[in-house]
């Protein structure tokens, strides 16, 4: 799919399709809305007064075959409340848009720029949202499908947003470049997450990172089971005996142009996630090819960072392995050492995304970073806590962690902060080593954030995104359908962009 922009009147385009739009509460249409009213003769100020339209938030109105305009329909969307406009609410406009005029059977559409009039929107985020809402919400996947393409399929080939003044194109143009580029970070992630575990193993995974990194222009080095073994990563070792497939540590490097420390990026990647001896029940196991989501979610926003050129120094981690059971499988009351020489006893080895994650922080460490971020399908109970909209945010980092906050909110992955109370460490406590790697069901989000804590030597700021909740979708949401919704990767990017500017 295409995405352009030029300058115009859209009431004058001749597409398949238009979108204008009204907040909620308006009494008269406005700026490209009020150009297209006239050219109707007055129709969407009718509707407006006949109530047939509230501008509520993704409500949609068709106007099919109309005389006055040069495309073959106009489609009407609403904001809502103009006070409460967001670039995620664009998102989602965008997207609901474009999935409507798909399935109607548009191939070439033309916008508004929404939220960049009365909305006070600048028009380089607007554009930004428009192409992330509409390339997130076209997303498909198809690998699987027998049913092959007979040139029926209905699909947009292109998108033009029309923007009268000719003062915003350079500044649109650039919004819609940056939306491409961090939505396919997300589409790329979630192709990652969404792949049946077989056809995505650690190697292959190892394979698709070395596949992007050279497209995106990272370094990339994958470290096999005998360099980990030479690190003494007991974590991954330990998680990954049960499977034959051998376990995989994923090292992407953007160098930019700013000189200092590197922000470091950890990812768990869990290609299939069994619960190992400790047996997950058998109904929903089919998502657990998604138990890599965090990994996929560093990949992709590695290759956004990278096209985006942003001038900081970024690493990223991604240990990954199965979780398997078997004769050799790892299995409650062992004792595992992490790369840093803690030893931590298993008490339930479902709980094995913190192990690699310990050697994944450990390994961070040793490269000095000004700041680690890691990201993890952690516990179940985030899931009960926040549930699907919120990704827990915890840390060693005030500042850090507001950063992370601030651009959660931008990218509208959101996150939610939960206390590292020294507390909560007691409910780790081993009697035979230095921890247990679960502390029970009680605040297990927070004693999950605790385990990882004893991994990040004192002085390295530290974030975790516990995504065990909001990586999933159950389902279709306006810019994500169901399935691995390739949650952080955008975050990730967002926050990096922050430190650059």
């Amino acid at each position: 799919m295409k995405l352009t922009v030029k300058q115009g009147d859209i009431a004058k385009v001749k597409d398949d399709a238009i979108v204008v739009n009204l907040f909620e509460g308006t009494k008269k249409p406005g700026g490209a809305t009020a150009a297209v009213d006239k050219a109707l003769g007055g129709i969407i100020s009718k509707i407006i007064k006949r109530d047939d339209f509230a501008g509520k938030l993704n409500q949609t109105l068709f106007l099919p075959h109309v005389e006055g305009v040069g495309a073959e329909r106009v489609l009407l969307i609403g904001l809502g409340k103009q006070e409460e406009l967001t670039v995620d609410r664009i998102r989602q406009v965008a997207a609901k848009s474009a999935k409507l005029l798909k399935d109607a059977g548009a191939k070439s559409i033309s916008t508004v720029l929404h939220g960049a009039g009365e909305g006070n929107i600048a028009p380089d985020q607007a554009a930004q949202a428009i192409a992330e809402g509409i390339t997130l919400g076209l997303y498909e996947f198809k690998r699987y499908k027998s049913e092959k393409d007979n040139g029926n399929k209905k699909k947009i080939d292109e998108v033009t947003i029309v923007e009268f003044d000719a003062t915003r194109i350079d500044a649109i143009k650039k919004g819609i470049a940056r939306g491409e580029i961090m939505a396919e970070a997300n589409c790329l992630s979630r192709d990652l997450a969404i792949t049946p575990s077989s056809d995505m193993t650690p190697t292959v995974l190892a394979d698709e990172a070395k596949k992007a990194a050279k497209k995106a222009g990272l370094s990339c080095t994958i470290l096999d089971l005998k360099d980990i073994k030479k690190l003494k990563m007991g974590g991954v070792l330990g998680v990954s005996r049960g499977s034959h497939e051998e376990p995989k540590f994923i090292i992407l490097e953007h160098k930019g142009k700013k000189k200092g420390k590197p922000v470091v990026l950890v990812g768990k990647a869990i290609t299939f996630d069994s619960g190992g001896i400790s047996l997950k029940p058998g109904q929903g196991m089919e998502q657990m090819k998604y138990d890599m989501s965090g990994g996929a979610a560093v990949i992709g926003a590695m290759t956004a960072i990278a096209r985006l050129k942003l001038p900081q120094h970024v690493i990223g981690l991604v240990p990954s392995c199965e979780n398997m059971p078997s004769g050799t499988a790892y299995k409650p009351g062992d004792v595992l050492t992490a790369m840093n020489g803690k030893t931590m006893e298993i008490i339930n080895t479902d709980a094995e995304g913190r192990l690699i994650l310990a050697d994944g922080l450990s390994y961070a460490c040793t490269l000095k970073p000004a700041a680690i971020i890691d990201v993890a399908t952690l516990t179940g109970a985030c899931a009960v806590a926040l549930g699907p909209e919120a990704i827990g945010l915890m840390g060693t980092d005030e500042g850090l962690i507001e950063k992370v906050r601030k651009a959660s909110e931008t990218t509208g992955e959101r996150a939610w902060p939960l206390p590292l109370w020294d507390e909560y460490s007691e409910l780790i406590k081993s009697d035979i080593a230095d921890m247990k790697n679960t502390g029970g069901k009680d605040g297990g989000a927070i004693t999950a954030g605790c385990f990882l804590k004893n991994f990040v030597e004192k002085g390295i700021p530290w974030a975790h995104l516990d995504i065990a909740g909001t990586a999933w979708n159950s389902k279709d949401k306006p810019y994500l359908p169901k399935g691995p919704s390739g949650i952080g990767a955008r975050l990730l990017t967002e926050f990096v962009a922050g430190l650059a500017d």
